[in-house]
């Protein structure tokens, strides 16, 4: 094919072969020429104005782009509504390009357009959603800035865009510390954290946010969609549950008070009895025994007492940038000697380069004290010649785990059914109160993780404590509520 071919080819058969729309219109806006595309759509053209085709309007079009073509010799491109020859609705992308003559006139415009409306329905489709969730939804850039937000964003939040989501949500002037958002643009992958933060009002909201990359051809991301659902009403329920459970722990309390004191009084009774013989038959050993046995009744009253009105009041955590393994170590030093008095050997395994995280201290300390001193009497009370406690920490997919397992007594079923039943005890009335596993259960719910027990009766017992670290509160959570 030669090269005037070829411009003949352009000439006569690229225009009707486009896959789109080609309109030539002159300085009154009558169709000169139209492509066949465009004469299939909208019908016969001849003698006609572009308005009159596309529009099925009797004057030019308000604002019309094509005017502005002509009056600047600039193109333009616009989205536009038509009407095919069946009467039937669809969007275009419009392009305007003016045709300049050798003198520098614009005789003519060139309207090139093609079908959006599939697109535009979707994008439609995709704002309806975007704006009707039931979560506030935000697009954020790498700067963490806000370039868009859904309308119950608006509604909570106020119109932010162009602000910091961090000073938006929580009023920050940096970075929300273990931000999901961050974490996403480092790696490219979805993220859940639960957060607290104040509405546009100054009203604390609590909720569970997610974020997930948004990019290119599986690239880094260069934006980021937080999906952020409201959960303070849960909180709240949560709180008034956890109320109602330390009122009925009161009213539990006053009758569990009652049966423990009564048992003590008799030993009271017992040990006033002995002393006074002693007294009165001059008798030093009776006098000794009776002291030791008031002691020791004094020592069950006050512990009875001091149990069950710290059950009873509850404990605010204060929770704090916390070493897991820190925690274990300090406990495991502190049983250690314990263990070996009772010929129990007391092993530990720390997984290293755990990275701290939210936990009360002293809260996570008493729950592994109570679990090896059980590990400890479950051992004392087993027949098992080789008995052995392990304290284990470890941590797996996001969640810390710490576990202690005894080579003890074990437990039935019916057993391990009532372990975290108040009052509940597998020993007798001068050893427990019944409340170490249910404290346990307490303060590890308060972090937002679970207790579990595995265990088979003459052969021991593991109890694990899990902790999701997107469930852990936030450093001034607890404290705030």
């Amino acid at each position: 094919m030669s090269e005037m071919d070829i411009r003949n080819w352009l000439h006569d058969e690229l225009f009707d072969h486009v896959p789109g729309n080609i309109v030539i219109i002159d300085r009154e806006y009558r169709i000169i020429k139209a492509n066949r595309n465009f004469t299939m759509k909208f019908g016969e053209w001849s003698g006609k104005c572009c308005y009159e085709v596309c529009r099925k309007r009797k004057s030019p079009c308000i604002s019309c782009k094509a005017e502005l073509a002509f009056g600047d010799g600039k193109g333009r491109i616009n989205e536009e509504g038509w009407l095919n020859q069946e009467g039937n609705y669809s969007y275009y992308m419009v392009h305007f390009q003016p045709i300049t003559s050798k003198s520098g006139d614009i005789p003519y415009i060139a309207e090139l357009s093609y079908d959006v409306t599939e697109t535009r329905l979707l994008q439609r489709e995709h704002d309806i959603v975007f704006n009707q969730v039931p979560c506030y939804v935000t697009v954020i850039d790498g700067e963490k800035t806000i370039v868009r937000n859904n309308d119950l964003f608006k509604k909570t939040f106020g119109d932010s865009i162009g602000s910091k989501c961090y000073t938006v949500y929580r009023n920050l002037q940096e970075p929300c510390e273990e931000c999901p958002a961050v974490r996403t643009f480092d790696d490219g992958k979805i993220h859940t954290a639960g957060k607290a933060g104040s509405d546009k009002t100054g009203q604390t909201i609590h909720y569970q946010v997610t974020t997930a990359p948004l990019s290119g051809q599986g690239g880094e991301p260069s934006h980021v969609i937080e999906m952020a659902l409201d959960v303070t009403e849960m909180k709240r329920l949560e709180q008034d549950m956890i109320e109602t459970e330390r009122l009925a722990a009161v009213g539990e309390t006053v009758a569990g008070l009652a049966h423990g004191i009564k048992n003590v009084l008799m030993g009271l009774e017992g040990g006033m009895f002995v002393l006074n013989t002693g007294m009165t038959d001059d008798d030093k050993e009776l006098r000794v025994q009776g002291w030791d046995m008031l002691q020791e009744s004094i020592e069950r009253i006050t512990r009875y007492v001091q149990d069950f009105l710290n059950f009873a009041k509850g404990h605010t955590p204060n929770v704090e940038k916390a070493d897991p393994v820190a925690i274990a170590k300090d406990v495991f030093h502190l049983y250690k000697d314990m263990a070996d008095l009772s010929m129990i050997r007391f092993t530990s395994e720390f997984q290293k380069c755990i990275e701290p995280a939210n936990f009360d201290s002293e809260g996570i300390h008493t729950c592994l004290a109570n679990l090896i001193t059980n590990a400890i009497d479950a051992c004392q009370m087993s027949d098992n010649s080789d008995c052995e406690v392990r304290l284990k920490v470890s941590e797996q997919d996001g969640t810390i785990f710490f576990e202690v397992t005894d080579k003890g007594c074990g437990m039935d079923c019916e057993v391990k059914k009532k372990v975290f039943t108040t009052f509940f005890s597998t020993k007798d009335s001068t050893q427990g109160t019944g409340l170490g596993l249910l404290v346990t259960r307490k303060i590890t719910q308060q972090h937002g993780g679970k207790v579990t027990v595995e265990s088979t009766e003459g052969e021991g017992s593991v109890f694990r404590l899990e902790f999701p670290r997107s469930r852990l509160p936030e450093l001034s959570e607890l404290q705030s509520d």
